[in-house]
């Protein structure tokens, strides 16, 4: 590798994208985009640098390309056969620049100089980068945010025009770009080829060469093994060679081959002697019109592989062999794609008619695209399932860390992998036995064969029965088709993503929303011009195995039946598990199985889903999440992802668990986490002004990271909402209620009061109460005047109370609607508090309906009311007894924070509310107390 006697040196290390090498007076483009790691490196180095020295001339730092799978870090081959397995493309596939660890790094690097920025219109900014000199990595000293490592700069000597070895080497590289730039010109003059080199460019190529000296045979041999057709592994072993002779001899290699490949799709088999004499240089440039028609015709015929003109014999004058045409590597493609026998038997036929069709005719093309489409989409190929001890540890540690809570959800895809992994269980040992009783059945025939037909042939009966007991208990996998329907914001496309990980399958995202065409989900025909494949089929094509995660995003959002079709329709048969094992796409028209893809659906909301489809789903509601566990999401992903984000580095910016609070109840009303997400965004915007215009005053030790409740309605704005906060003190006829969600997924508190005045019996109903809220009123109403004896409001059991009366109920926030069966209790409470002057405590709530005959019925949003309760200060909760059930979702803050009663009829609530008060119906309480 040649000798390098420096010393190691602390240097910034970026990782290039896959297959890009930066190599010395060279430049690179490097993409931005989802790059936190440069960002943060970027954001460092331009704080180090003099204030007066902003441009960004002076940075600095390591380029180090990704390891390859067929190289070791110095540059050695591991793989003799140059094959890799299955498992290591994955592995090598998965490894992104911007995540790369310390084992994904190449052995060798070279230093760059940040040049300019590049950004055009629609399209992502890149860095431009320039090559300065060769490097070494000695160790790594951290990987994050950024890597910084200790490596050896290599200094590039100037060669001695003394070594004859060096000095032949540096003029066949020479001779060689000559030549690579004579065969380029040619090939920009045939319309066939994709080659353009523009005149400009090839002038300058051309004295570059021409001005280069010995003396910079190492820079010569950098420029052209960066604009040669190299591959990746041959650009790593040139960045590796400090040892200038192996650099040379390298670049020879690759330029070699270049020449040759240009020359052999190049062919010219026959050009007017008066034109181009024979052994004789020629200038393309010197050809007349007809003679250049001749050779671009010719030559498009060498490249596309036909019989040129004048030899329709198919036979080649010059003796070589004739190269593959393009039927015979489509036949290739069809063989190693494993196809089914429905679909072997349909591209054998097609393949016959595709060589006996002229070229020229159209129907050759949509035969050929058939074809390729068939030989694309895997039919039998498969990610294995690793289905080991630590199968459910993993996918459960893994579905944790990505998500906060989601129990149910968890629940069902643990299931899902248990149940996978006992069916591969089962079916191993079934294939066991069966290899077992094949041998068996294999010796009988042979001693059926020498001596013993009769007991041979009862064997051989009771061999094939067993196989077919044994073939029948083999288990099949259909994978569930799942539904996850729950407000925007809840993690709905994220977790199916996180279910992929868990399990090691291949993920592909289809999105639905706005689909109006039946064609898109099962393709158009083949008789229709531009006709192509659906988007199932794509997407099998995309990921390339049979067994996929497939996210059906937006399925409430596909369109109904219309002239173009009903797409909803078109889902039937892709979400049923007994009927997708033979899905057939109008493009392919052969059975397709998709028993093996596990679908994940979402959807905001199943009112707009036809009813035939959903019943093919299996629905898993997300409720939108709580305060408690929004401020944990925030904690653990939100906070972390929007200072890396922003430019900032861990500990920069800090946020209380008070702070995060403040931010849910006062400034996002929503089910799901997004906006408050950008809210975060904006405290680590405003802190990220702070930290810069503390590190350009020189002043970073002035910076403060913690944010306090008092900075936010400087960062945030004024409060946006208002929480509902418990009374301090009671008052008749107003009763403290719980609402599930009163806005954006929140509990909270509702306050019903209730006011008499003389009147007729009127009761007027104000503060926008709907159908449903109204009719609980008129039921508490009638169950209290039915019970006005007992209750000891009036001495005649036949006395109308409500005869010199009026009413008014009234719900605070008039201007939010306000439904639903669960305030029928709190009516009841607050009738009763009127009309007997006990004021009900304030620190006591309650919900649930009440029926004709005083049962408490059980109602929903248990948890969400529950943790409302608590976060307004709220102390004593009732709960109708049939949700005792509901209260085991509630997290242990709450339960520790709360005392809960359940409460069977309406005379257990009044005993818990005024249990020192004496009522003249007591004996009837104990009565009915007696019956339930």
């Amino acid at each position: 590798m040649g000798s390098n006697n420096g010393k190691a040196t602390k240097v910034s290390l970026v990782p290039l994208p896959k297959g890009s090498v930066l190599l010395p007076g060279v430049s690179l483009r490097i993409p931005v985009s989802n790059r936190p790691d440069l960002a943060n490196l970027l954001s460092t180095l331009l704080e180090r640098t003099n204030s007066g020295k902003r441009d960004g001339s002076t940075i600095t730092f390591g380029c180090v390309p990704l390891s390859s799978p067929f190289l070791s870090k110095d540059g050695q081959n591991l793989l003799e056969d140059g094959k890799l397995s299955n498992e290591q493309k994955d592995e090598y596939d998965s490894i992104d620049a911007g995540q790369a660890r310390t084992e994904d790094l190449f052995g060798y690097g070279t230093l760059g100089k940040v040049v300019g920025i590049q950004r055009r219109a629609f399209a992502e900014p890149y860095l431009l980068v320039q090559g300065i000199q060769r490097f070494s990595v000695k160790r790594v000293l951290k990987e994050r945010p950024f890597f910084e490592a200790e490596v050896v700069l290599h200094e590039e000597k100037e060669t001695a025009s003394r070594d004859t070895e060096t000095v032949e080497l540096f003029q066949q590289v020479r001779q060689l770009s000559r030549e690579l730039l004579a065969l380029l010109r040619l090939s920009s003059l045939l319309p066939s080829t994709t080659t353009r080199l523009s005149p400009i460019i090839a002038r300058k190529f051309e004295l570059y060469l021409s001005r280069t000296d010995v003396v910079h045979a190492g820079r010569l041999a950098d420029f052209m093994a960066d604009i040669a057709d190299s591959t990746f592994e041959e650009k790593l072993r040139i960045l590796a060679s400090f040892n200038l002779k192996d650099r040379l001899e390298r670049v020879v290699d690759v330029l070699t081959r270049q020449v040759q490949s240009i020359k052999s799709s190049v062919k010219i088999t026959s050009v007017s002697t008066t034109t181009f004499p024979p052994n004789s240089g020629f200038d393309i440039n010197q050809l007349d019109p007809r003679a250049r028609e001749l050779l671009a015709r010719r030559a498009m015929a060498g490249l596309n592989g036909l019989t040129p003109p004048g030899n329709a014999g198919g036979r080649n004058t010059d003796g070589e062999e004739k190269e593959p045409n393009e039927v015979d590597e489509l036949e290739q493609k069809l063989e190693a794609a494993q196809l089914s026998p429905e679909a072997k038997k349909v591209a054998d036929k097609e393949l016959k008619r595709l060589r006996k069709m002229n070229p020229a005719n159209a129907e050759y093309g949509v035969c050929r695209t058939y074809l390729e489409n068939i030989a694309e989409i895997p039919w039998t190929k498969v990610t294995e399932d690793q289905l080991g001890p630590e199968t459910l540890k993993r996918a459960r540690k893994q579905l944790d860390d990505d998500h906060y809570g989601l129990e149910r959800i968890k629940k069902r895809l643990l299931e899902y992998l248990a149940v996978l992994r006992l069916k591969q269980s089962t079916n191993q040992d079934v294939e066991q036995q069966i290899s077992a009783l094949t041998k068996d059945l294999d010796a009988s025939k042979e001693t059926q064969e020498e001596s013993a037909p009769m007991v041979s042939e009862a064997d051989k009966a009771a061999i094939d029965a067993k196989l077919q007991l044994l073939n029948s208990k083999r288990m099949t996998d259909k994978s569930p088709i799942l539904l996850l329907v729950g407000p925007p914001g809840t993690g709905k496309t994220s977790l199916a993503r996180s279910v992929a990980t868990s399990l090691g399958r291949k993920f592909h995202r289809i999105s639905l929303g706005g689909v109006r065409d039946e064609a898109e989900i099962r393709g158009h025909r083949r008789t229709y011009v531009a006709a192509m494949p659906g988007l199932i089929v794509n997407g099998l094509k995309k990921v390339g195995v049979a067994n996929p995660v497939f996210l059906l995003d937006e399925i409430d959002k596909v369109g109904g039946a219309n002239f173009q079709g009903d797409p909803s329709a078109a889902m039937l048969e892709v979400l049923d598990p007994e009927q997708n094992h033979t899905f057939s796409d109008h493009y392919i028209n052969i059975p397709l199985d998709l028993s093996k893809v596990l679908f994940i659906a979402t959807a905001n909301s199943l009112d707009t889903i036809p009813p035939p489809l959903l019943d093919r789903m299996e629905t898993i509601s997300l409720s939108g999440y709580t305060t408690l566990e929004k401020r944990h999401i925030a904690k653990r992903h939100l906070v972390p992802k929007q200072i890396a984000a922003n430019g900032l580095s861990e500990g920069r910016v800090i946020l209380s668990d008070e702070v995060i609070d403040q931010i849910i109840t006062s400034y996002t009303r929503e089910s799901g986490v997004r906006n408050l997400e950008r809210e975060i965004g904006s405290v680590c915007r405003y802190k990220a002004v702070q930290f810069a215009d503390a590190g350009d005053e020189g002043k970073l030790h002035a910076y403060n990271p913690v944010v306090t409740i008092d900075d936010l309605e400087e960062i945030l704005g004024i409060e946006r909402f208002d929480e509902e906060i418990a009374e301090k003190h009671g008052r008749a006829g107003v009763v403290t209620g719980l609402v599930a969600y009163s806005t954006g997924g929140q509990g909270s508190i509702l306050f019903i009061e209730v006011a008499d005045m003389p009147g007729n019996g009127r009761v007027q109903l104000t503060g926008k109460l709907g159908d449903v809220l109204k009719e609980s009123v008129e039921v508490a109403l009638t169950w209290v005047k039915a019970h006005s004896f007992e209750l000891g409001l009036s001495p005649d059991p036949n006395e109308d109370i409500m005869k010199n009366r009026s009413l008014h109920v009234h719900c605070p926030s008039g201007a939010i609607p306000k439904d639903g069966p669960s305030a029928g209790l709190a009516h009841t409470i607050a009738l009763i508090s009127l009309f007997t002057g006990k004021p009900v405590p304030p620190q006591i709530a309650m919900t649930g309906e009440v029926s004709l005959r005083g049962r408490v019925m059980p109602v929903g949003g248990i948890k969400e009311k529950l943790i409302g309760a608590l976060r307004a200060g709220v102390k004593t909760v009732l709960l109708p007894y049939p949700n005792r059930k509901d209260v085991k979702d509630v997290p242990q803050e709450v339960h520790d924070g709360l005392e809960i009663v359940y409460m069977k009829h309406i005379w257990d609530a009044i005993r818990q509310v005024w249990p020192d008060a004496h009522w003249p119906g007591q004996h009837h309480m104990n009565f009915v107390e007696s019956r339930l």
